[in-house]
């Protein structure tokens, strides 16, 4: 009952999201609900929706005071002469452009943080897309690819591995190293086929010489708010914000609400200013917030009602004893489509675990369900699933819709995903 009852909720939520019949925080509210009223859990459905939203608590907070923290920055000019630096690196080819973005992603994405990958990756890119027509969910894609397949031992999915199996982190991740280098390779090549093709699509060359962009004219009111003598101090500010954050320091919802305190008393000391800022901003943060705890109150109902275990317990039961060994291939090759399905909390240590005992049981290593689970669940998954706020931290700085970077991106994370699976099995990972 409950397990048939949770596939039936998750297949409506992405049918509903992805199709656009509902927006992702009606979806995300209403349907868990729905199914926990039916499932009988009646007031207790109230139980579960607190703990979600307190499990998210601390990242709306961080979603929140970053948007503002970023939006003061941008509305005081810090990014304009970064944003001309940048364009005189990668000229104005697109297909440079968007191997700059994979580089730049994947250089940021080395503290581990999608989120934080987003957060400098995006606001430093989209000026560019903009400038040039490019399609921006070409820029949501390759970001999300570079952050996806560059999964390293201090990522919440590798450590989630490591603590549900008591195994070394070292034992898990030195085999999947070349595996990863092949999915590399994989991100860049697929960046400079979606940069050609923007090419093509701009009517341009493969010898043309594009002419510079011109610098954007700002209207008098975004040259008002510039404060263009502040530049430096900003950059130290955005500098110090974030490698204070990156480093764990402090809490990334304590640095950004202190961020964004000083951005507004350095560059906006007026108080009428300071709140015309934030009112300026307040659309986008609120919005975000929304979506971030309704995402709380789905994950809260499907784990409080056991509706997640028990999907797992009769998937498992399914396997036949004789193809045991062919697990690890299975997990493998589903393994990114699952990110779609099950937040990484539950799947890590809730399905995992039973997943890897059956196994056991049928002679395969616990560890390379492991293995193949981190070449797709929440890692070149985790950009698209709706179970994970960063996704909806991605869209929004984009200014896409989610379903519009689903249809687009979640074929070339499939394919990464496959292609890591098919070198691990070649190379005999498992």
């Amino acid at each position: 009952m409950l397990a048939t009852l949770g596939v039936i909720t998750i297949l409506c939520l992405l049918v509903a999201v992805m199709s656009k019949r509902l927006s992702p925080l009606v979806a995300l509210i209403a349907l868990p609900i729905i199914a926990a009223l039916i499932g009988g859990f009646g007031l207790q459905t109230s139980a579960f929706i607190i703990t979600g939203i307190k499990n998210v608590a601390p990242v709306v907070g961080m979603f929140v005071f970053a948007i503002l923290f970023f939006g003061v920055m941008t509305d005081a000019g810090m990014l304009d002469p970064i944003i001309d630096r940048i364009l005189k690196r990668v000229g104005t080819r697109p297909t440079r452009i968007v191997m700059g973005t994979a580089l730049l992603a994947l250089l940021v994405h080395l503290d581990g943080s999608g989120a934080v990958t987003f957060l400098v990756t995006i606001p430093a890119m989209l000026p560019l897309y903009t400038r040039l027509g490019m399609d921006k969910r070409i820029l949501a894609c390759v970001t999300a690819m570079a952050a996806g397949v560059n999964f390293l031992p201090w990522t919440g999915p590798v450590l989630r591995s490591s603590a549900a199996l008591h195994v070394p982190v070292a034992d898990l991740f030195q085999p999947l190293i070349p595996v990863q280098i092949v999915g590399l390779v994989f991100v860049f090549t697929c960046a400079w086929f979606l940069g050609r093709r923007e090419e093509r699509r701009l009517g341009l060359g493969a010898g043309a010489s594009v002419e510079v962009m011109p610098q954007r004219v700002l209207t008098e009111a975004e040259v008002a708010l510039r404060k263009p003598r502040l530049f430096w101090l900003n950059l130290v500010l955005t500098v110090v914000v974030m490698g204070v954050m990156i480093a764990g320091v402090v809490d990334p919802v304590v640095m950004f609400m202190l961020g964004t305190v000083l951005a507004l008393c350095i560059n906006y000391p007026n108080v009428d200013a300071q709140r015309a800022r934030i009112d300026a901003h307040a659309k986008t943060a609120l919005t975000m917030a929304s979506i971030l705890l309704a995402a709380g109150v789905f994950t809260g109902i499907m784990q409080g009602s056991g509706m997640l275990k028990a999907m797992a317990e009769v998937a498992v039961a399914q396997i036949p004893a004789g193809h045991g060994k062919l697990i690890p291939m299975v997990v493998g090759f589903i393994s990114m489509p699952l990110s779609l399905l099950f937040d990484p909390d539950s799947f890590y240590f809730g399905i995992m675990p039973v997943v890897a005992e059956v196994g056991r049981a049928l002679g395969v290593d616990p560890l390379q369900v492991a293995q193949a689970s981190l070449l797709g669940v929440h890692t070149t998954g985790f950009p698209v699933s709706p179970l994970t706020p960063a996704t909806f931290l991605l869209v929004g700085l984009c200014k896409i819709e989610l379903a519009d970077h689903q249809r687009f991106t979640i074929p070339f994370l499939f394919a990464a995903s496959v292609l890591m699976t098919l070198t691990a099995l070649l190379i005999g990972v498992f």
